[in-house]
């Protein structure tokens, strides 16, 4: 089962994957914000492939650690979402993106203990609205404001306080690495083994040889490649989806990289036996 990989699904692979979807694509993923309100033609489609495969639900708007009360209209329409399509996973980002208004962007969270303990308190708040786990990411950020303790410090209690699971971003550890200057495999084996539901990979955009911007828009590198490989080393093979949200090329293109995590997954080996 953990050797899976998977795609987001975006609205113009509709008719093909209601056609037909290659067996390389174990699942789907979406943001519910572009699905939830889809009907005519789109959402036809879009429950036809959800009768038939395994989708997750990966968030944008949560605001999990946004300063304003939580958007409860909003988790119970995810909910309701989820319930009609049979989807169990729910993620989001350890960010937020709201504040008197919509940002339209992924903002860092302070890395304190207060802001710990209070996007805990919201992991539970939605949690027990739509009664199944929430899923957290580490993020990409470019900035650390008001920071007090390190994000692998923050991720790691953030986690702990609330008690909930990891979808673990290869590539944003990647992407943090360069413009913070750390080193990624240090951080990649400091994550909790038994939080992680799933993993993301994905391209990036090299703006500069220390600055990088996670975009979604491009092939996945060769170092990034690499720490997937350590990871399914370190914390065993878990389903691994790939991400590409512009730029998209054509599906064969996209299967050359879904069929490279496959490889990974297959060839993966606990660090003790390649040792």
């Amino acid at each position: 089962m953990n050797k899976q990989a998977g795609l987001g699904l975006r609205r113009e692979m509709l008719d093909e994957f209601c056609h037909s979807v290659p067996e390389a694509i174990d699942f789907f993923e979406v943001a519910p914000e572009n699905w939830m309100t889809l009907g005519g033609r789109f959402g036809y489609q879009f429950r036809q492939l959800t009768e038939a495969h395994r989708f997750f639900a990966h968030g944008l708007s949560l605001s999990i650690g946004g300063p304003g009360p939580l958007d409860i209209d909003f988790v119970k329409s995810v909910k309701t979402f989820m319930d009609e399509h049979g989807i169990e996973c729910y993620s989001e980002h350890l960010s937020y993106c709201s504040g008197g208004g919509h940002l339209y962007d992924l903002m860092p969270i302070p890395f304190t203990q207060e802001a710990v303990r209070y996007v805990a308190g919201r992991v539970r708040q939605v949690e027990d609205i739509i009664e199944r786990p929430l899923i957290l990411e580490n993020v990409s950020f470019y900035a650390a404001p008001g920071a007090e303790m390190t994000e692998l410090e923050f991720v790691n209690a953030v986690l702990a306080e609330a008690d909930c699971r990891l979808l673990l971003d290869v590539n944003n550890i990647y992407v943090n690495s360069i413009n913070h200057q750390y080193d990624a495999s240090a951080f990649l084996r400091a994550m909790p083994t038994e939080r992680i539901s799933y993993i993301h990979i994905a391209g990036h955009y090299v703006e500069a040889p220390d600055l990088i911007v996670d975009t979604h828009g491009a092939d996945v590198v060769d170092p990034v490649w690499q720490l997937l490989a350590d990871c399914y080393a370190i914390h065993g093979v878990h389903p691994t989806l790939l991400e590409r949200d512009f730029n998209i090329p054509s599906t064969q293109v996209l299967l050359a990289e879904i069929e490279q995590i496959h490889r990974l997954q297959r060839h993966a080996q606990p660090e003790s036996r390649r040792a």
